[in-house]
C-alpha cells in the first residue's frame, strides 16, 4: 500500500483553511479538478471522475454503460465481494468465471459462460496481477459485449504499455487504504466515451440537474445517488498521484530481483503473469495445498496463502450465493431472464489454484537489498526442506 505522511497532512490543512470542502460550491478550480486533469494526462484517458469509493466507481461505471435488470455480467471467482455486489446494485446478476494461474479471469472460461443475456465482462486486475486484456477485448468484440475494468487493486499498473482501467469501455479505481493510491477511502471512474462520462457524472450526483455549469453531452438527465468526493480527498489525491509512478518503479525492480532468486528454487514455481516485463505482483504455485499452507506458516512476514484471504474467494460471498437482497421486490435475481445458479463446484479450478498459491509482498517501502535477502532465505529453506523430504 502507499504511505501517507506529512505532505498529505499539509495539503488537507490548506483545504480546511480555504473553507471549501465540498465538491461543488466554490469559484475556480479545486483540488479535485486538478487531480482529475493530472490523472487524465498521466493515464492517457479522456475523462476522469472522482467518487467516494472504489465500490461507488464500479456501480457508477455499470450504471453509466446502461447495464441493468435482466443482464448478466461476468465476474471472476477471485476478487473482493464489491465486484459482484456492484453488478447487483444496478439490477443485473453476476455470473462467476474461473481464474487461471495468473490469478485473473481465464479467457477460455469467459467464452464458456457467455449466454444471450450476457451484457458485460468485468475483469479484475487482482493484487496488481493484470488480466489478459488482449484476449478479453477480442472476446468482447466478437460477442458485442461491454468491458468494465476493475482496476481497484492495480491503480497505475500497466499492461503492454497501457494503464489498466483505460483499456475497456470504462475503468474503476479505488483509493482505499490498502491500494496503490491511498487516501483512506475514495475512487474514480475513467472512460474515453463522452456519453459514458456524462452518465457516470449524473449517476454519482443526485443534484446534478442543478449544476448548470456542467455539459452533459446532450444526454437526458436521470436521477442518481450521492457518490461525490470531497475536496479533502482531492488534496490527498494530488499528493498521492505524484508518488504513484516512483512507487511502481520500485515495485518493478523488486519483482525482477525477487523473481530471479525465487525462480531457482525447485520447491515451487513462479506464478505466470500476463505482462512479465511490467510485473508488480508476485505469487508462487505449489504442487499441493499442504505445501502452500506450510510455506505460508513458515514465512509469515509478507507471505500468505491466497485462499486464506477468504473474503476475496467467491465461495464466501454468502448474501450473493443465497441471493438475498434488502427487499424481496428489489432482488435482481427475481428480474433475471434465466436462473443463475451458484453451486459448490461452480469454480472448482479456481479453488484449487487459490489453495496452492502464496502471494509474496514486494515490500515497496523497504530496501531492495532486504527483500532480496528475504527471497534468498525463502528459496534456500524451501530447497533444503525438499531435499530432506526426498532423502527420508
Amino acid at each position: 500500500m502507499a504511505k501517507v505522511g506529512l505532505r498529505e497532512w499539509l495539503a488537507i490543512g490548506r483545504v480546511i483553511a480555504s473553507g471549501r470542502l465540498a465538491r461543488y460550491g466554490g469559484p475556480g478550480e479545486g483540488p479535485l479538478d486538478r487531480f482529475e486533469k493530472a490523472f487524465s494526462q498521466q493515464f492517457d484517458i479522456r475523462h476522469v471522475l472522482t467518487v467516494s469509493s472504489g465500490t461507488g466507481a464500479l456501480i457508477s461505471g455499470l450504471a453509466a454503460s446502461g447495464v441493468g435488470p435482466g443482464d448478466e455480467v461476468l465476474v471472476p471467482a477471485y476478487t473482493w465481494i464489491a465486484t459482484a455486489a456492484a453488478v447487483l446494485a444496478v439490477g443485473a446478476v453476476p455470473v462467476i468465471v474461473d481464474i487461471d494461474e495468473t490469478l485473473t479471469m481465464d479467457p477460455d472460461d469467459i467464452e464458456r459462460r457467455i449466454t444471450p443475456r450476457t451484457r458485460a465482462i468485468l475483469p479484475v486486475h487482482m493484487a496488481n496481477m493484470v488480466c489478459d486484456m488482449e484476449a478479453i477485448m477480442a472476446l468482447a468484440r466478437k460477442h458485442g459485449l461491454l468491458v468494465i475494468e476493475d482496476a481497484c487493486q492495480a491503480v497505475g499498473v500497466t499492461y503492454r504499455d497501457r494503464r489498466v482501467g483505460t483499456i475497456g469501455d470504462i475503468g474503476a479505481f479505488s483509493f482505499n487504504q490498502f491500494k496503490n493510491i491511498n487516501i483512506g477511502e475514495g475512487g474514480a471512474v475513467a472512460s474515453q466515451s463522452d456519453r459514458f462520462f456524462a452518465r457516470a457524472r449524473m449517476y454519482h450526483d443526485v443534484g446534478e440537474l442543478f449544476r448548470g455549469h456542467l455539459d452533459n453531452y446532450n444526454e437526458p438527465s436521470f436521477f442518481g445517488v450521492n457518490f461525490k468526493a470531497s475536496q479533502i480527498q482531492g488534496a490527498m489525491l494530488n499528493v498521492q498521484l505524484a508518488k504513484l509512478d516512483p512507487m511502481l518503479k520500485r515495485m518493478r525492480r523488486r519483482h525482477q530481483v525477487m523473481a530471479r532468486i525465487l525462480s531457482g528454487c525447485d520447491a515451487f514455481r513462479l506464478g505466470p503473469h500476463n505482462d512479465p516485463q511490467n510485473a508488480v505482483g508476485l505469487h508462487l504455485l505449489f504442487e499441493t495445498e499442504e505445501e502452500a499452507k506450510t510455506f505460508a506458516a513458515k514465512h509469515r512476514r509478507g507471505v500468505y496463502r491466497v485462499f486464506d484471504s477468504s473474503r476475496h474467494v467467491c465461495t464466501h460471498w454468502t448474501p450473493i450465493l443465497e441471493k438475498r437482497a434488502f427487499h424481496p421486490a428489489m432482488n435482481p435475481y427475481g428480474w433475471a431472464k434465466a436462473s443463475v445458479d451458484y453451486g459448490p463446484d461452480m469454480c472448482a479450478r479456481s479453488l484449487d489454484i487459490l489453495k496452492r498459491t502464496c502471494r509474496i509482498s514486494l515490500g515497496e517501502n523497504y530496501p531492495t537489498a532486504l527483500m532480496a535477502y528475504l527471497a534468498r532465505r525463502m528459496a534456500g529453506q524451501s530447497s533444503q526442506e525438499r531435499r530432506l523430504s526426498y532423502a527420508s
